[in-house]
């Protein structure tokens, strides 16, 4: 049975720089970006800020999709970040945040 992924876009502010990811465990993933043992461009860039997140069944699926993202043009990735996320909060402290119940 194939493992699932996510596609996610980390910023450093609204509308401001992003780094398209993509990774099996979000939670992991982004909690290493944050601490500063993720990507290198995030580190120098600050871009701790996870914006948006979409999840697929297979990690294959994923790994294209983030491929597809990628070449999109920046404002294409403004679309989906703010259909779910318009204010560019970060999703971390929506998630993630001690006390909150995951599904």
């Amino acid at each position: 049975m194939a493992k699932g992924g996510w596609v996610y876009i980390m910023a450093n502010r609204y509308r401001g720089g992003m780094y398209v990811g993509v990774t099996a465990d979000v939670l992991r993933r982004v909690h290493q970006h944050r601490d500063g043992t993720g990507s290198i461009h995030v580190v120098d860039f600050a871009k701790q800020r996870l914006v948006y997140a979409e999840r697929h069944d297979e990690i294959a699926r994923a790994i294209a999709r983030e491929k597809l993202v990628k070449k999109w043009r920046r404002e294409w990735k403004f679309a989906p970040i703010e259909a779910d996320n318009p204010d560019w909060d970060d999703l971390w402290d929506r998630w993630f945040a001690p006390g909150v119940e995951q599904e």
